[in-house]
């Protein structure tokens, strides 16, 4: 059988995702690429006598060396050598689409072009001629709309056709009379020693180093004798487009790359200018959306509405597995014997990952409505209104997209939230949101916060949430503004948005993006959070009372006149042998200190659980309160064991809120920190100073409303 390696390239908002997961199905895989933590989507699809290996790349504006998407989509190209490359257009935004396009072409990528979303272009009555447009471009266009697969048979006949014929065109456009003369004299030096003609054409590695382009210059370095002459060329051209233009090499290469493009599609596409047009009705409906005054007040109504629908149509599911979840409990007590096995099951696993599954349905109803935000293309104005808040900040509005990300509507992960970060242009900006960007309410944090809301808030939860991701952005805005003032200081960058046109998202995709996200919630709980669990419960078990002080509480125990002071007698042992495990042994010699924020030896444990995994604070509070349980036959849900714990209150609660939203970022966050700034330095400043700041501020909480 016949193997076609194949990439799927295209602008952000280009349909690329929804289009690979039409044409892929569910049947594809997500890791990473090597060295890196970009995501990569790969599937495997079988057609005729082909097997189709199709590799999703990140959506890129260009390839150029400004973010790691974009270096490691074109490294893909240059060095993965792919047979095909489909570039993914968004036929409503052509012209902003095909610069991509000329840069695949220029690094001798063999392309499709699939013409995406053609449907919303019909509707506008505006026609693209494919047979000039393939003509232009010398690559074959397929008509596709993603959200429902059309075209998705005819663009795997076009890949298995031009794999046939998958031979690399020389694509040139001229720069001018100020840049043509160098490139060529560039080009000869190239061929002439061979400077990595094996990996880019020797007209594409001419054009990067009048960009200056900081990957190829470093990789040029390697061979100092055509690395200097090429500077030295490059540096003649900057000083005459100097003089004589007062411009750089860049902005005419990027001039006449639009310029081509316009040219190009001068006869390709025909409008009908009666006819409804998509990007006038986003502009109409963006003059209320974004409006200066209206517009934020909307978006906290949408993010409002979010978290009133979330946890009203996730009430019910979440009772019924809890109620799940304790019925398996009292199963277990019932059907083993009394015993560290018992114990296991039921304190250890049960109650531990139960009490993460357990806000499985919540976790899956908020991923779906902000899939919603996303697919519709109301997050990019979310960034937009946010972006003149965020500058006086010292941040940009691409910093916004990595806030949210991370949860800054709360479900997200920090994760990839600080990975997200790397889009970001400017070097201060760009550290400053990994820095702040785990302040957010992600996906691990919620079940704390709805934890503590259903056992100590009785008010709207709704509000109650929204109030909390609302102190997250505030937080998080001023340790950035600090952080720009102290520690990470430097120049702002320019920042340009692009809004895409509004779209209605399809179902599919919404289910698609809303369960690959809680699946990935519920893997955690299943793998790592039980491990964490486990280890634990034996923490919190181990070594146990002594025979002689068991057998002294036994004896005052059937000493007791009445049930209840028998109970009591119980209930005083469960807590000294609880309390003299090693979990508690380091839980209570944090006492001192944690008593001032409202925290006993269990939630002392619980958040250095925390540190490992955020989930594990609810879980470890899960084990502790059933370890510390006498009646085992009784099954309360972890909400209502506090509510009814007298040493809990609204006071503690607070304080913990304010505690779980400033203290360090979980283990997997610290190392994607360590791998973003390439330094075990901040990673240690966050895990460190993050965590005194947010015992500062849950003693000062604790202390006003105790």
């Amino acid at each position: 059988m016949r193997t076609i390696k194949a990439a799927l390239a295209g602008n952000p908002n280009a349909g690329k995702t929804t289009l690979f997961n039409a044409v892929a199905g569910t049947r594809y895989h997500v890791a990473n690429y090597p060295g890196v933590t970009v995501e990569k989507k790969e599937a495997t699809i079988s057609q005729e006598d082909c097997q189709i290996i199709l590799t999703d790349l990140p959506g890129t504006y260009s390839l150029t060396a400004y973010s790691l998407e974009e270096v490691v989509a074109r490294d893909f190209i240059t060095i993965d050598s792919p047979d095909v490359v489909v570039d993914v257009l968004d036929a409503s935004n052509l012209e902003r689409n095909l610069y991509l396009a000329v840069q695949l072409l220029e690094l001798g990528a063999p392309i499709i072009f699939a013409l995406n979303m053609v449907d919303m272009l019909e509707k506008r009555n505006i026609t693209i001629d494919d047979k000039k447009l393939s003509e232009a471009f010398g690559a074959p266009v397929v008509r596709t709309v993603a959200k429902d697969g059309t075209g998705k048979k005819e663009l795997l006949e076009a890949i298995m056709q031009s794999s046939n014929t998958g031979v690399r065109k020389d694509f040139e456009i001229s720069y001018g009379p100020d840049l043509d003369p160098a490139i060529d004299d560039m080009v000869a030096l190239i061929k002439e020693n061979s400077f990595f003609t094996d990996l880019y054409p020797a007209r594409w590695t001419a054009v990067k180093y009048l960009e200056e382009d900081e990957k190829v210059l470093e990789r040029g370095a390697a061979i100092p004798e055509v690395h200097e002459k090429l500077k030295e060329i490059t540096a003649k051209v900057e000083k005459h487009l100097k003089t004589t233009l007062n411009t750089y090499p860049e902005v005419v290469i990027a001039d006449y790359r639009y310029g081509f493009v316009n040219a190009a599609l001068r006869d390709v596409i025909k409008r009908d200018n009666n006819t409804f047009d998509r990007v006038e009705v986003s502009d109409k409906v963006d003059r209320v959306l974004t409006h200066r005054l209206f517009g934020p007040i909307i978006m906290l109504g949408i993010i409002y509405g979010i978290y009133k629908f979330t946890f009203t149509a996730s009430e019910y599911p979440v009772g019924w597995l809890e109620t799940i979840f304790g019925w398996m409990g009292d199963f277990f007590t019932r059907v083993l014997p009394d015993g560290l096995l018992q114990s296991l099951i039921v304190s250890g696993i049960i109650d531990g990952v139960g009490g993460v599954l357990g806000f499985t349905p919540l976790i899956l109803f908020m991923f779906f409505v902000i899939a919603i935000l996303e697919d519709s293309g109301y997050m990019s104005r979310i960034a937009y209104m946010l972006d003149r808040v965020f500058r006086s900040f010292g941040m940009q509005g691409s910093s916004v997209v990595p806030y949210i990300v991370s949860g800054g509507i709360a479900g997200g992960c920090a994760v990839p939230g600080v990975m997200a970060a790397r889009t970001i242009k400017g070097d201060k900006e760009r550290l400053l949101t990994i820095l702040t960007a785990p302040f957010m309410p992600c996906g691990a944090k919620i079940p704390v916060y709805a934890l503590l809301i259903g056992a100590f808030y009785p008010g709207d939860k709704g509000l109650a949430m929204l109030g909390i991701t609302l102190l997250s952005w505030l937080l998080a805005l001023i340790s950035a503004f600090v952080l720009s003032k102290t520690v990470v200081k430097g120049e702002n960058s320019a920042f340009v948005m692009e809004l895409p046109p509004y779209r209605f998202p399809t179902l599919r995709g919404l289910l698609i993006h809303a369960w690959e996200r809680t699946w990935m919630y519920i893997k955690k709980a299943g793998t790592f959070i039980l491990a964490i669990s486990i280890l634990l419960w034996a923490l919190m078990t181990f070594p146990g009372l002594p025979e002689d002080k068991v057998q002294e509480y036994e004896t005052r125990a059937a000493a007791a006149q009445t049930e209840e002071a028998q109970t009591e007698v119980y209930r005083e042992m469960s807590r000294e042998e609880l309390k003299g495990t090693v979990a508690g042994t380091i839980g209570s010699s944090l006492e001192p200190v944690t008593k001032y924020a409202g925290f006993d030896w269990k939630t002392n444990i619980a958040l250095i659980g925390g540190i490992a995994a955020k989930e594990v604070i609810v879980s470890t509070l899960g084990t502790a309160h059933s370890l510390g349980e006498v009646d085992m036959e009784e099954s309360t849900s972890l909400s209502q064991k506090l509510k009814n714990d007298p040493d809990w209150t609204g006071a503690n609660a607070l304080a913990l809120v304010v505690f779980v939203m400033l203290y360090a970022p979980c283990f997997i966050t610290i190392i994607a920190i360590r791998k973003e700034t390439g330094s075990w330095g901040w990673p240690a400043f966050t895990l460190v100073s993050y965590t005194v700041i947010a015992y500062v501020g849950a003693v000062a909480v604790y202390s006003v409303f105790s």
